[in-house]
């Protein structure tokens, strides 16, 4: 199957993993800044569907990124966000408005003009170690920065800072299982005696618990966006720094960035999505009191 189309598929099962996971987080009763809800979602049927549809999209985008380039999948998988939102909408009561949708019209249109006019093309199968020492460090350095940042935030500017962190690690990640994918085929012992394997569990353990975070905040589209696009543009500068993949193999390099442009605003205007009704006028789960919180507290008066 075409590398495009496994990318796609990827792209559904990353887009309905989300959501389901959402909710998932949602359904804990710990606080977001508790780290203990990381262990509760376990305990959720629905997180743990989700979950099993992220491993799914993620051994989709494995195969893709073995015949494919690392630049055209990530743009094709980043369009995740745009199936996520009618998900959201039904599983976990987004507000999708007029913003959102030209926001994903604007997201679609940027990335088919990147690549069809832009027509990204493979390099290297083989990158130095200097330059994957060079983008494990950067990655490191942002991913602990906005870390940092979104802990001191609350709302969509804390969904936008760690999912933003997220897809950083998300995009050394991707980088990664293109190279991984290699070692699988020359058995067990190849694969624990390659460094890729090591990287690839730390960078998607680190993707995963600030996807969680992001997602715990309740607002889908700015969690989504921000892990979305930082995904798409660090796969990009990694693709060309470290595969060596050119932005543009025919000479139109303009259009290209022009496209890369169209969908940063399209992800900018997701990002200001509003939260859903339940979190503007409802209790969130984790402020409704428990069992224990009820038989605790006083008896009401008179």
């Amino acid at each position: 199957m075409r590398a495009d189309v496994l990318a796609l598929l990827a792209a559904f099962a990353f887009a309905l993993g989300n959501v389901l996971q959402q909710k998932g987080t949602l359904e804990t009763p710990a606080k977001g800044d508790d780290p203990h809800f990381l262990v509760q979602i376990l305990r959720r049927p629905v997180w743990l569907a989700g979950g099993a549809f992220q491993l799914t999209g993620w051994v989709l985008q494995a195969v893709a990124l073995d015949t494919g380039s690392l630049i055209v999948v990530q743009s094709l998988t980043t369009m995740s966000l745009v199936i996520a939102l009618p998900l959201g909408k039904r599983i976990t009561g987004q507000e999708i408005s007029r913003r959102v949708w030209l926001g994903a019209a604007a997201m679609v249109v940027g990335i088919v003009l990147f690549l069809s006019v832009g027509s990204p093309a493979g390099g290297t199968s083989t990158p130095p170690a200097s330059a994957w020492w060079s983008a494990g460090l950067s990655a490191i350095v942002l991913v602990a920065v906005m870390t940092r940042i979104g802990r001191r935030r609350q709302g969509a500017t804390k969904a936008l800072l760690f999912g933003s962190a997220a897809g950083v690690a998300f995009a050394l990640q991707a980088a990664v299982t293109k190279v991984f994918v290699g070692v699988v085929g020359h058995g067990l012992s190849a694969v624990l005696s390659s460094w890729t394997i090591y990287v690839l569990i730390a960078s998607a353990a680190v993707g995963f618990v600030l996807q969680q975070s992001a997602l715990k905040t309740g607002i889908l589209a700015p969690a989504m966006a921000s892990s979305n696009a930082v995904t798409l543009f660090g796969s990009v500068a990694i693709g060309a720094s470290v595969f060596g993949e050119s932005l543009s193999s025919g000479g139109h390099l303009t259009p290209a960035i022009i496209g890369l442009g169209v969908a940063l605003v399209g992800i900018v205007l997701l990002a200001g999505a509003k939260p859903p009704q339940a979190s503007q006028g409802l209790p969130r789960v984790d402020q409704i009191p428990t069992g224990d919180d009820k038989r605790s507290s006083p008896p009401p008066g008179p």
